[in-house]
């Protein structure tokens, strides 16, 4: 799944990418050879990830600071690629966040921040590119979805509206597009070893005050495999989606979960 130089000539737009699993999908797609264009709201590190994601072999490496919750964010950021590469074949939706708190608790201004980080970020993006892609009959869309959608975890109503809207989009889109050479998938990760995440093991930390929805021990034995997702592991699925042997694959939503939930 991982072979070296799979996306060479091939330009990507990651969004999210300043941290996380944003920052292990491009250091993958770096591997692969491909252009990278790294696309964050938050432009303290980028210079930072740039030079990782070059490091790892990406043919060339820009970034662009936008907020993509916007309409001109998203077509900012697409036409920096096409600027620099003169084309966009793949775009992964990996921007993301928001509030997580029982939804009686949000307010309306939290609400809008959810949904606005994580569903119109995707939706502006996806307009922005799709005509570039139509126009060249060639596109691999990858979504980051969740898997809280399916399993109903504490407090992620509202998280979980967006993400939902999410699904919809890359089902619908996935059939609009199916004649016109663009996949699009979505990539739905269930507990992954982010910094952050992993923090909340440590009572004492200041995500664990902030963020403790629930006892992250005992999440965990939810989990067949006994262990959180790796972030390469997300990362090399979404990569997957977007070489040539994934052609005949679309419409679909992936989970990355350690077996937490099965179909």
């Amino acid at each position: 799944m991982g072979d070296a130089r799979k996306l060479s000539g091939r330009s990507a737009v990651i969004t999210g990418s300043a941290r996380g699993l944003g920052l292990a999908i491009a250091e993958q797609f770096g591997r692969d050879g491909a252009n990278v264009l790294l696309v964050d709201k938050d432009d303290s590190s980028l210079a930072d990830v740039a030079a990782a994601v070059r490091d790892q072999g990406a043919a060339d490496v820009h970034w662009i600071a936008r907020d993509l919750s916007k309409e001109a964010g998203a077509l900012a950021a697409i036409a920096a690629a096409i600027a620099r590469w003169g084309q966009v074949d793949i775009l992964v939706n990996n921007a993301g966040g928001g509030i997580i708190r029982p939804f009686l608790e949000h307010t309306a201004e939290t609400l809008k921040e959810t949904i606005d980080r994580n569903l119109w970020t995707t939706l502006w993006c996806l307009r922005a590119v799709l005509p570039h892609m139509l126009k060249r009959e060639y596109g691999r869309i990858v979504n980051i979805s969740a898997d809280s959608v399916h399993t109903g975890i504490w407090s992620h109503a509202g998280y979980n509206a967006a993400k939902g809207g999410v699904n919809g989009l890359t089902t619908g889109l996935a059939f609009e597009f199916a004649k016109k050479g663009i996949t699009v998938n979505a990539v739905s990760p269930g507990g992954i070893a982010t910094k952050e995440l992993l923090a909340m093991f440590d009572p004492a930390s200041e995500v664990y005050q902030k963020h403790q929805i629930i006892d992250i021990n005992e999440a965990i034995k939810a989990i067949p495999t006994g262990k959180l997702a790796a972030l390469e592991d997300v990362a090399g699925l979404v990569a997957f989606l977007t070489y040539k042997n994934s052609r005949s694959i679309t419409g679909q939503i992936y989970s990355v979960n350690g077996g937490q939930w099965m179909m």
